[in-house]
């Protein structure tokens, strides 16, 4: 168990990616927006906070990491997703893969794999939702056949956001018929380079493209990429969700739109609006301690899954009732896709779907409120 980091050293993080971030602005390398997680890609700002130790921050320093807290490193994340900064390129692999594989992976795959994200070259896409699966990720079609010295995996994911930029993707696939679909499902981490793999843009109401289909034709994947063991996906990608699910990012991808309300706050003497405005500020203290709460149950070697499904779910409608307040005190009712309350408007539809929607959400809690 890591023991909780002192107040000084988030505080100092905190003041390093603030700078790092006005610095960016003001030289206009980057212009602040909502769900910039998600849809701000920039390589090189990714590898700017890679060369000042600001990625793969609780990896150990064996594989490039700095052997920081998950507590330390939600300071990081939060002054990036509050600055709106483009952390799109390292977002996925740093939050989600990376844990995954030090959990799991084989010495062999974390030598090979966790120093390309620390330092980020490596750029991963998540290869689990399928056509026709909605939010059962258990509906796994996708197959990989072992073959001499590896694998050969065939099938088709979709919704694969960055998958046209990936160097890397994450894949669940099945290895085993069972009449369980639970059962006989396997991790891999597959060459977006390897034979038999393409992919087709899918571009959103905005003409954004980040969203894509990806087909793998027997893409031959060496045996070393499995994560963990063979037919044990279902446990582990159930794990892995906690760190997609737990953090800020369920909060403050419209944070953004927030400052706006806030800005507009302090413009009107208007009481309703510092009531609203109170009151999502409330709230939002909340969900930090949530996810606060979260990574130090993260720093304790568990996988907080109920825990990051609240968090997930609480986040959803936050973000949902920050757009509405703006709307509704702005008058923005044809807003422009460009500004930060359009952005946040047209990404919103996604906040209740990726990373699990609200039914799977509610069944997890549920069954922890069962067990208790």
């Amino acid at each position: 168990m890591r023991q909780p980091p002192p107040l000084e050293a988030c505080a100092e993080l905190r003041t390093r990616v603030r700078d790092l971030t006005a610095s960016w602005r003001s030289s206009a390398r980057y212009v602040p927006r909502s769900d910039s997680w998600l849809r701000s890609f920039d390589p090189e700002f990714s590898k700017a906070l890679a060369a000042d130790g600001l990625i793969a921050m609780t990896y150990p320093r064996e594989f490039g990491g700095a052997g920081r807290t998950n507590v330390e490193r939600l300071a990081v994340t939060e002054e990036l997703l509050r600055a709106g900064a483009p952390v799109a390129a390292h977002w996925i692999g740093d939050r989600q893969i990376g844990p995954a594989i030090l959990r799991h992976g084989s010495r062999r795959l974390q030598e090979e794999i966790l120093p390309l994200i620390a330092s980020a070259e490596a750029v991963f896409c998540l290869g689990m939702s399928e056509p026709e699966a909605g939010s059962d990720l258990a509906a796994v079609r996708t197959s990989a056949t072992p073959v001499d010295g590896g694998w050969l995996l065939s099938g088709h994911k979709i919704w694969t956001s960055h998958a046209h930029r990936a160097t890397h993707a994450y894949v669940l696939a099945r290895t085993a018929r069972t009449e369980r679909k639970h059962e006989g499902l396997t991790e891999f981490v597959l060459d977006m380079r390897a034979d038999g793999v393409s992919t087709t843009p899918i571009v959103d109401l905005a003409g954004e493209h980040h969203f894509n289909e990806v087909r793998f034709e027997e893409v031959f994947v060496p045996g070393h990429r499995v994560i963990g063991e063979v037919g044990n996906g279902w446990r582990q990608v159930v794990e892995q969700l906690s760190f997609e699910r737990g953090g800020a990012e369920r909060f403050l991808s419209s944070y953004p739109v927030l400052t706006e309300l806030i800005a507009l706050a302090a413009e009107r003497d208007d009481a309703e609006l510092r009531s609203l405005l109170g009151s999502l500020v409330a709230r939002l203290a909340v969900l930090r301690r949530l996810c606060w709460e979260v990574a130090r149950r993260m720093d304790a070697g568990q996988a907080p899954v109920q825990e990051a499904a609240a968090l997930k779910y609480l986040g959803n409608a936050f973000e949902y009732d920050v757009i509405e307040a703006l709307r509704r005190t702005a008058g923005h009712h044809e807003p422009s896709p460009e500004s930060l309350f359009g952005q946040a408007l047209l990404a919103s539809p996604g906040f209740g779907l990726r990373g699990g929607s609200a039914e799977v959400l509610l069944s997890l809690i549920a069954r922890q409120e069962t067990r208790s």
